[in-house]
């Protein structure tokens, strides 16, 4: 299958899955991120255990889920458990391995805003808000994020924080006395974006006829890369297949 024939969100999905380890506990929601969980149990992570939200362990979907509350999520899951057992019980305890995020902006640090644009007293526009995810940032061993790579949406600071990243660098994170490690990678169509020793999201990896000016010019403060910054491996054709023909064949998400 010839290289050029994959979108952006493909790409990002691909290399969301690609991520994952076989053996990890993945806290996910619908959407992207659960394209990207269902894409690596299928190829190189077969023993990936998903959580959703609404008290499923080790779901194992049929079909494509549309919500967390989907009745397919339950059938052949480990168990079916209340919603406070997860955040208390798995979360909490530190028995989640990964948690998948999104948001309306990513800084510098990793910190998310999915809850206004603009001013908090008189937003721009106002957002969903937190959901699981003020939890999951602060409490999952490590968490990885998953966005389009828009100048808008990498602003040097949100304009407000949800969800917590390495807030302002440094020790800050650790200051607060959150256990989970925080953001590990942020994929995105453009490549693929790193914390430093310091907490700041650099640039790791470019995706294949991506340069790192386009990467700059979507990126709200001036973007630092790693040295010899590497090209991600396009997508393989099974992993498009799959995508296309097992988990979304009706393009709701990709």
């Amino acid at each position: 299958m010839d290289k050029l024939t994959y979108n952006p969100k493909e790409l990002m999905v691909v290399n969301a899955a690609r991520l994952l380890r076989d053996g990890d506990v993945v806290f996910v929601g619908v959407g992207i991120p659960n394209l990207a969980c269902n894409l690596a149990m299928r190829t190189h992570a077969p023993n990936l255990q998903m959580i959703y939200e609404a008290g499923v362990i080790g779901a194992q979907p049929s079909r494509l889920p549309l919500s967390i509350g989907d009745p397919s999520l339950v059938t052949g899951a480990l168990s079916v458990c209340s919603m406070v057992d997860i955040f208390t019980l798995y979360l909490q305890r530190g028995n989640v391995d990964v948690g998948f995020l999104g948001g309306a902006q990513i800084d510098q640090f990793g910190n998310i805003n999915a809850t206004v644009i603009g001013d908090y007293q008189n937003p721009k526009v106002r957002l969903p808000g937190s959901g699981g995810s003020m939890e999951i940032a602060g409490w999952a061993n490590r968490c990885y994020i998953i966005t389009p790579h828009q100048k808008r949406r990498f602003p040097a600071k949100v304009d407000f924080q949800t969800s917590i990243g390495f807030l302002d660098g440094g020790d800050a994170r650790a200051k607060t006395g959150v256990r989970g490690g925080g953001p590990e990678a942020v994929v995105t169509d453009l490549g693929i974006l790193k914390p430093d020793e310091n907490g700041e999201l650099v640039l790791a990896a470019l995706h294949p006829g991506v340069d790192f000016e386009k990467v700059q010019e979507n990126t709200g403060w001036a973007l630092k890369q790693v040295q010899n910054c590497p090209v991600t491996d396009p997508p393989l054709q099974d992993e498009l297949r799959i995508l296309r023909e097992e988990l979304d064949p009706q393009r709701i998400y990709i």
